[in-house]
């Protein structure tokens, strides 16, 4: 009878630990991939079935009521889903694309200058960070109602320019791939300071820009706390509160399909807006994350 040799038995218990350590991950990976696809699964196929189907039960596969849902949500005229998408879309385009500015201009002011109280203001911007919105959401609506700023959307626009968060991700990119010597290059030229911005700085912090406009468009078209206090009017609603009144609307009016037809238009620009962006995350997350 034959002997397996000592080498060749460890060879072989080798193998067989990294087949069942390649089992295991694609286990989990398998079962993590299916707790991410399953809500949107859920959510494409409750799309097409109408309010008595939905609360009959579970289904897996689609029904043929899309195009009725999708009616009763654009042609209602107590739901004003245009008007909304708009709001929420004017609302979110102008709350990331300031917010990333200043926050690149306020990074860049702190990695290129020296001046006094620069650690003091770096640790007060850090420290505000720490503070949850609903803390100040009480001062800050008693001060939009007393300047009659309710019902209007400015008011969830300027407050947001000012993001501790975005800055702060930004300045720790800036900090390990902002090119000194090209800045000084380009002042001995005679750019202005302005246009070393705008020049050199912004197209250089292009990856950092883009995974902080996605977040930043993500965060405020999913933003529901602060409309919801300072907006009533039909006209002037965010998606998100379209979206609530209609779950918080008569239930003998109440329709599951028509809900599941609001959440599904709602996320269609946040997938387009990754879909433009997303090159950029991972190439932004990696080298904003190494210093060096």
């Amino acid at each position: 009878m034959a002997t397996i040799s000592l080498p060749e038995r460890i060879t072989k218990s080798y193998r067989l630990q990294q087949t069942i350590k390649r089992i295991y991950c694609y286990f989990v990976l398998a079962l993590l991939a299916f707790l991410c696809i399953f809500p949107l699964w859920t959510l494409m196929v409750n799309m097409t079935r109408n309010n008595g189907q939905i609360q009959s039960g579970f289904s897996w596969w689609f029904g043929s009521d899309f195009l009725a849902n999708m009616k009763k949500c654009f042609n209602d005229t107590h739901l004003p889903v245009q008007t909304a998408l708009l709001n929420s879309f004017a609302v979110s385009l102008s709350t990331s694309i300031l917010s990333c500015y200043f926050s690149c201009l306020t990074a860049f002011v702190f990695n290129i200058y020296t001046f006094k109280g620069k650690k003091f203001f770096f640790t007060a911007i850090m420290l505000i960070m720490m503070i949850p919105t609903q803390v100040s959401a009480l001062g800050f609506v008693q001060m939009m109602r007393a300047i009659n700023a309710t019902n209007l959307l400015w008011p969830l626009v300027i407050p947001s320019i000012c993001s501790p968060i975005v800055f702060f991700y930004i300045n720790q990119y800036m900090e390990s791939i902002l090119p000194f010597e090209l800045i000084e290059a380009a002042r001995v030229d005679g750019c202005s300071e302005i246009g070393i911005f705008h020049r050199i700085v912004i197209p250089i912090m292009k990856p950092a820009l883009a995974v902080q406009f996605i977040f930043t468009f993500v965060g405020s078209w999913n933003n529901y706390f602060i409309p919801a206090l300072l907006i009533d009017k039909s006209g002037k609603m965010t998606l998100p509160l379209v979206i609530a009144s209609v779950k918080a609307s008569d239930p003998s009016t109440f329709d599951l399909g028509k809900v599941y037809c609001l959440v599904g238009v709602s996320i269609i620009p946040l997938v387009l807006v990754y879909l433009v962006f997303s090159r950029f995350i991972l190439r932004g997350m990696t080298e904003g994350a190494v210093k060096g």
